[in-house]
């Protein structure tokens, strides 16, 4: 289940620096079965209990994309929200996500290119409060002007 805020469009002429919006999830055991079925990664860091005990991570964690995911659906659903196009996305992976966790998501505006409707964000995976996953996001944002 996701714990969301208010979904919605927000369409370039009412973004400003600074506005964030998050959601948080449980990533469950189904979780990461699924994306492992939907990606064909299926790394038995992943899904194999006795492998993944034998890692670096000493035990099982989830796919780094199914983290990032979440912030792809803060930026389709919320901030900007429908109608948003990725352009880019930049990843960096801090700490492992595990089955059981809660994994909150947070994107935040920190520069609009009006003329452009581009939009750079600041994005960002916690799990108690540490950072697990930060990046940087480019999108199109929709407009008014062109509803």
């Amino acid at each position: 289940m996701l714990d969301n805020q208010p979904r919605g469009t927000i369409v370039i002429e009412d973004l400003e620096i600074g506005m964030t919006r998050s959601l948080s999830k449980e990533v469950t055991d189904r979780d990461i079965e699924l994306f492992a079925e939907v990606s064909t990664d299926r790394n038995p860091v992943h899904l194999d209990d006795d492998y993944a005990r034998d890692t670096i991570f000493e035990g099982r964690i989830a796919h780094g994309m199914l983290t990032a995911g979440l912030v792809s659906a803060v930026i389709g659903e919320q901030l900007p929200g429908h109608g948003t196009v990725y352009l880019g996305q930049s990843l960096k992976f801090l700490a492992p996500v595990r089955p059981g966790d809660r994994v909150t998501a947070e994107v935040e505006v920190v520069a609009i290119d009006h003329s452009r409707r581009r939009v750079t964000l600041d994005t960002r995976c916690l799990v108690d409060g540490k950072p697990v996953l930060k990046g940087e996001a480019l999108v199109l944002a929709p407009s008014a002007k062109f509803d």
